[in-house]
């Protein structure tokens, strides 16, 4: 059953709330006050962290198990941190995350203090005894300095954010593109909370919801710290399954506005299958039809509840991380513009973009979104152990078999 518009309003209400927050890896405490805030509203939600400071939600009105789902979002962005400040006007800022360095000369950024900001500029990188940077430096982050328009007021572990315009719904026949400071991975927090809302909702109505949960890590950008630290720690059960949701470089064979995507794998690695074929499964019960049209249909008889199911090889994501700790993961994303705030990315990388590259806002299909929830929730109702795909082959052979004789 879909969302009724009055919680499609609200979903996409948190999306713009959430995706506007400053944050980077190790200090996400803004978007965790906001969560916490939204918890406050939820008594029927119950919330813990492990020692490294991920968190994990689950109704405490369902029987725990030793086999839950789990949603799974991290909770930073590629971020400048405040390593130290050198003048009332000037100051040495961490970047952590991945971005290429064209972007920083002259880049204009906001340093967040309590209540307000402060407009500063990138004037270079920051090379102490006259050393820079390099990938094999003790120094875990690339560093530079910023001279600010005005005193900044700021002290170390403040945050400094890329100076973006404002947040905006572009409108389209699709419903609409938001572009917004940082989709990966707040977009996914927002639609994690979202979906989970609907089935404690659910719940109350008395319908059947499982043991369904979330958790939000941290520090992803700077290496999956987070999620290494929530397996080490053993906050999951091991038999839990986990649908690790991201935001992914969008391609032509990827498109914002083609649905959500069904992950198979990443550069690292390819997921559990039989977790991925089955939340296929569900992503190919609610559309109807398969992600692409099959070889005996024409694209006009594809259903309009789009998604995806891609090898998404860019890049890599939480859930190499899950399964490589021995636990059946899989990926759920949005394909998603501007990476990373990388405007312009596949010229700057070809050497082909003209002029000096520039930071831009992230976007995604506001369609992308709601169909992201659409299949979280369908998971959280009702997720099969397996896709049902070698009981298919069974009916072809007891059906066909008499070929070969």
């Amino acid at each position: 059953m879909p969302c009724t518009p009055e919680a499609r309003a609200r979903h996409l209400d948190w999306l713009r709330q959430i995706t506007m927050i400053p944050s980077a890896a190790g200090h996400e405490g803004r978007v965790v006050a906001w969560i916490e805030h939204w918890l406050s509203e939820r008594p029927d939600i119950a919330s813990k962290r492990d020692e490294h400071g991920n968190i994990e939600l689950r109704l405490a009105s369902v029987e725990p198990s030793d086999s839950p789902t789990y949603f799974t979002a991290h909770l930073d962005h590629p971020t400048f941190v405040v390593d130290e400040v050198l003048t009332p006007t000037t100051l040495v800022l961490g970047f952590r995350g991945g971005v290429m360095s064209d972007y920083f000369p002259q880049a204009r950024v906001r340093v967040h203090t309590t209540g307000s900001f402060t407009l500063g500029t990138i004037t270079g990188e920051h090379a102490p005894d006259g050393v820079e940077w390099s990938e094999t430096d003790d120094r875990p982050f690339k560093q530079y300095i910023c001279q600010t328009d005005a005193e900044h007021g700021a002290s170390p572990g403040d945050i400094a954010s890329w100076d973006l315009p404002p947040q905006e719904i572009v409108e389209d026949e699709f419903g609409g593109i938001l572009f917004t400071d940082a989709c990966d991975d707040l977009a996914a927090v927002a639609g994690a909370l979202a979906a989970f809302d609907e089935l404690r909702i659910a719940k109350e109505s008395g319908e059947p919801v499982g043991d369904v949960r979330i958790l939000f890590t941290r520090a992803e950008e700077i290496g999956f710290v987070g999620a290494i630290g929530a397996c080490k720690s053993g906050l999951m059960p091991k038999n839990a399954r986990i649908i690790a949701l991201e935001n992914s470089r969008a391609f032509p064979d990827s498109p914002i506005h083609g649905g959500p995507i069904v992950r198979v794998g990443d550069r690292v690695s390819v997921f559990s299958p039989e977790l991925t074929a089955a939340v296929a499964k569900v992503a190919e019960t609610i559309s109807g039809g398969p992600a692409t049209p099959k070889t005996s249909q024409k694209n006009s008889d594809m259903p309009q509840w789009k998604w995806q199911r891609k090898l998404m090889a860019g890049g890599a994501c939480e859930a190499s991380v899950f399964c490589a700790y021995g636990y059946t993961a899989t990926c759920v994303c949005l394909p998603l513009g501007n990476y990373h705030n990388m405007a312009n990315l596949a010229e700057v990388q070809a050497g082909t973009f003209k002029d000096t590259p520039r930071v831009g806002r992230e976007h995604i299909g506001i369609d992308d979104y709601h169909g992201m929830i659409d299949l979280l929730i369908a998971c959280g109702r009702d997720l099969p152990p397996t896709s049902g795909f070698a009981e298919r082959l069974e009916k072809l052979w007891n059906g066909r078999k008499f070929v070969l004789s």
